[in-house]
């Protein structure tokens, strides 16, 4: 499985503990922040950058750091075709993943320490989506949603 990462300013920490993370884990990833323009990266731009790798095909899932993890998650969910979800616990990961089959989870440096956030991203990565779940019809309605609104 192939990963994308990013975050603006404020989610950094978070973001290279995140890239440390995977690294050990022999996870493949690819960071998208800006580097040495993050002082003048917007967190829409990051979110952006990261959904559109999701909706080009080259990446399945993304993960998004911010100070709140807010910012990243609104932004992202305005990219057509993406889910992002806001996660600060495991459980939430797993329903990201489980429940809403969301590409994107996203995560909040002020909000969460760096262990907690290697908990959240190994719990999102292990959860899977079945469509034949009971959460398949709710997914097949957001869907649905983002293409009656993102069709023009």
């Amino acid at each position: 499985m192939r990963i994308i990462i990013g975050g603006d300013g404020a989610g950094q920490p978070l973001v290279k503990a995140v890239a440390e993370h995977l690294k050990a884990k022999g996870v493949e990833f690819e960071d998208a922040s800006a580097g040495e323009n993050m002082k003048d990266e917007r967190y829409a731009t990051t979110s952006e950058r990261v959904a559109q790798g999701i909706v080009e095909g080259r990446f399945e899932r993304g993960i998004l750091c911010c100070g709140t993890g807010i910012g990243v998650c609104i932004s992202a969910n305005k990219v057509p075709g993406i889910r992002a979800a806001l996660t600060h616990d495991t459980y939430s990961a797993e329903r990201a993943a489980k429940s809403n089959n969301a590409q994107i989870i996203t995560m909040g440096a002020r909000v969460i320490g760096t262990e907690l956030a290697k908990a959240i991203v190994d719990k999102y990565l292990e959860s899977d989506f079945d469509p034949q779940s009971s959460s398949g019809p709710n997914v097949e309605a957001i869907d649905a949603l983002d293409r009656k609104y993102h069709s023009a």
